[in-house]
């Protein structure tokens, strides 16, 4: 027996030996982050993150199961290799005119040890900011070639009951309010089933979203995300609420695989972005860098901007984008008017009238086109063809007019979650457009998907929705898409996809509970690092009942807040949400809005804390001038400005847009002060921020 365990003892001696010598690990370039990858005696991939000395991922398991076997244990290490990268690059639009790529790479080639001997590599990319890896399938002669994703085994393992920021690991929606909570309390029924508008829930009670956002208890910033998705379904992290260990949870589809693949292939980037303060999560450009240049040659077509809509007027109840009632038929078989239709040639043409005289570039029409009597939550398979207008709706006339006065119509195409049918008519959709002038489109998926059993965040929905980024760009066409998956970096791929909703917009204060104040204190930590979204700020009118007395609901804001989020809810492609009559009785603050930029040269993020206050300052795209917005929760708060960024040696006027001293967001939401004062360089700003409250500032260089 002695000499049995003292050959085990040493078997095990060489086995932990080996492990130990085929461990490889990378620095960041600045050398606070460490990146450690090692083979178990099993052969089981391991990963693990240090930070400034503080384990932020501890040793957690990599590996993903294919129909016919998993690739989770039995690799040896054939060899690995490193690089390093420092590039800086040039967005076609965004929130700095230049970026730097700077990072270290690993690239680990596995093999199996025995059996068919597969291949696989895992490729780890560490920044200064965080890190990124992903699963890359080699081609394999007379190997694995096609094969199916059944489960991916990417885990997090944390190293404490952190306090996370999160919504349901739903597969069809992002419309969630954010809850705040310890690791060990988060219970994704408490935010009911699919927002409310659907009636079905397809998660976990322990999965969450991503990206996934913590404060560690150590205090140190984190967040879990994924970068460049394409060709899989997204991924979402399932909590083990005793060891802290997080497991990747990826979408699937109807017949309940995840992904089919064909190599030479890979995964999307897995991604770890770690701060020291919130601050440093904003500023990370990680997730860009971990997505493909620009596939377009020449972007001079793309222009960033603002619009407005006949849009909020239909959430409010003023009117609807219906021409008629469902079923309402005249004896010649034309549908009868019911004289509540916003898309009608004269509604158009006055916010025609009203973009041209203010500098707004577009206007957005929604309900134009035949088929909203009966399109929503039905499952049909073809509602709408796209280009059929309504009788009271002449595209050529208001095509004709639009043109006439500068201004751009922006198409809209809801789709009623119906992609088959979209996909049929996409090419006929986009040749009406270019027809008629259109280089804008706003998609919308709104209802369950049709291949049934598909998702919004499946692998076919994922496609499509690049096959649609692809097919508009090669018409110069740019796109905005509602209701699709959550962005992740691929408007740099893509630089015609200027926006996505893909979260809880300002819609929902129009006819639901609403978004609480600490709302879109939450989104830049969260949804909005993987891309801008098209938030559709700007309303005035704080109490919605403009319409319909009874009406109850409101913007859980004050108007100065509003102004805020056109700097601190970042997009290129920014809507003035409300109806033109408010915005004509308040002039003064609506300039605000008219000056705002929407394309920058830098971005300063100054002060933060996630769900409690953001302060950001941006300096507008090839001007001196520079926009600063802060915005607050349910808390008022002061907050010091310090204009260390101001140009030295110019001197600029503050033009405050604040909340008024007696101004709440629920009491007294719309009562605001301008404000002016003359600034320079380390010039400081004491601002009050009601409770729900914010302020817009415009530095006008001198």
């Amino acid at each position: 027996m002695k000499s049995i365990s003292a050959v085990l003892l040493c078997f095990v001696f060489t086995i932990c030996t080996f492990t130990a010598i085929a461990q490889q690990s990378v620095l960041s370039p600045n050398g606070n982050i460490s990146l450690s990858f090692q083979l178990s005696p099993f052969g089981e991939p391991y990963y693990k993150v240090v930070y400034k000395n503080k384990i932020v991922i501890d040793n957690s398991r990599l590996g993903i199961s294919l129909k016919g076997g998993a690739l989770r244990d039995n690799f040896e290490l054939l060899s690995s290799e490193e690089k390093k990268t420092d590039d800086t690059w040039k967005p076609v639009w965004g929130e700095e005119s230049e970026i730097r790529d700077r990072h270290q790479e690993l690239l680990i080639h596995l093999q199996e040890k025995s059996g068919q001997r597969r291949k696989m590599d895992i490729v780890f990319r560490v920044f200064d900011d965080g890190v990124g890896f992903r699963y890359e399938f080699p081609y394999q002669q007379d190997r694995l070639h096609h094969f199916v994703v059944t489960e991916e085994h990417t885990e997090f393992a944390l190293t404490g009951d952190h306090t996370a920021f999160w919504i349901p690991g739903d597969y069809d929606t992002n419309e969630y309010r954010y809850n705040k909570s310890k690791l060990s309390e988060v219970n994704a029924y408490i935010g009911g089933s699919i927002n409310e508008i659907y009636a079905k829930s397809l998660f976990s009670p322990n999965a969450t979203q991503t990206p996934l956002t913590m404060k560690t208890t150590e205090g140190v910033y984190l967040n879990i995300f994924e970068a460049a998705l394409v060709n899989y379904p997204a991924m979402q992290l399932e909590i083990d609420k005793k060891s802290f260990r997080l497991t990747s949870r990826l979408v699937p589809d109807a017949q309940g695989n995840m992904a089919y693949l064909i190599a030479p292939c890979h995964t999307p980037w897995r991604t770890i972005m770690i701060g020291e303060k919130a601050t440093d999560l904003l500023a990370s450009r990680m997730i860009l860098n971990l997505n493909e240049p620009s596939k377009i040659a020449d972007p001079s077509w793309i222009k960033p901007c603002k619009y407005v809509g006949i849009w909020w007027e239909m959430h409010i109840g003023k009117g609807s984008w219906e021409y008629s009632a469902p079923g309402n038929i005249n004896s010649d078989a034309t549908p009868v008017p019911n004289g509540k239709h916003c898309a009608n040639n004269e509604n158009v043409k006055r916010y025609i009238d009203f973009a041209a005289k203010n500098g707004f570039a577009g206007v957005l029409v929604e309900g134009w086109n035949t088929g909203w009597e009966d399109w929503f939550g039905k499952g049909k398979e073809e509602v709408f063809d796209f280009v059929t207008p309504y009788p009271d709706f002449d595209v050529a006339e208001l095509t004709r007019y639009a043109e006439s006065k500068g201004v751009k119509i922006i198409m809209h195409h809801e789709t009623s979650a119906s992609v088959t049918n979209y996909e049929r008519r996409m090419d006929d959709a986009y040749a009406f457009m270019k027809k008629y002038g259109y280089n804008m489109v706003k998609t919308g998926y709104v209802g369950f998907i049709i291949p049934r059993g598909e998702h919004h965040d499946g692998q076919w929905m994922v496609n499509h929705y690049v096959r649609v980024a692809e097919k508009t760009a090669r018409n110069k066409i740019m796109l905005d898409a509602h209701e699709p998956v959550r962005p992740t970096g691929l408007h740099r791929t893509y630089p015609n996809w200027m926006a996505c909703e893909a979260a809880r917009g300002n819609e929902f204060n129009a006819w639901s509970e609403g978004n609480l104040p600490d709302h879109e204190t939450i989104l830049p930590f969260t949804r909005l690092l993987g891309g801008p979204m098209d938030y559709t700020p700007g309303i005035f009118r704080i109490k919605v009942n403009q319409f319909d007395p009874s009406k109850k609901e409101q913007v859980h804001t004050t108007l100065a807040k509003q102004l805020a989020l056109y700097v601190t809810l970042y997009s290129p492609f920014q809507m003035a949400a409300d109806l033109p009559q408010n915005y004509e009785q308040r002039p003064d603050a609506f300039q605000f809005i008219k000056d705002v930029a929407v394309d920058w040269d830098e971005s300063r993020y100054l002060d933060a804390e996630i769900g409690d206050h953001l302060t950001i300052a941006r300096r507008a795209k090839g001007k001196k001038d520079w926009f600063i917005g802060s915005i607050t929760d349910e808390q008022a708060r002061t907050v010091d400005i310090k204009l260390d960024f101001l140009e030295p040696g110019k001197t600029y006027k503050a033009i405050m847009y604040r909340d008024a001293d007696d101004a709440d967001w629920e009491k007294n939401p719309e009562a605001y002060r301008i404000e002016e004062k003359t600034v320079e360089r380390g010039s400081k700003l004491q601002i009050k921020l009601a409770p729900g409250g914010g302020c817009a500032i415009h530095c006008k260089a001198l």
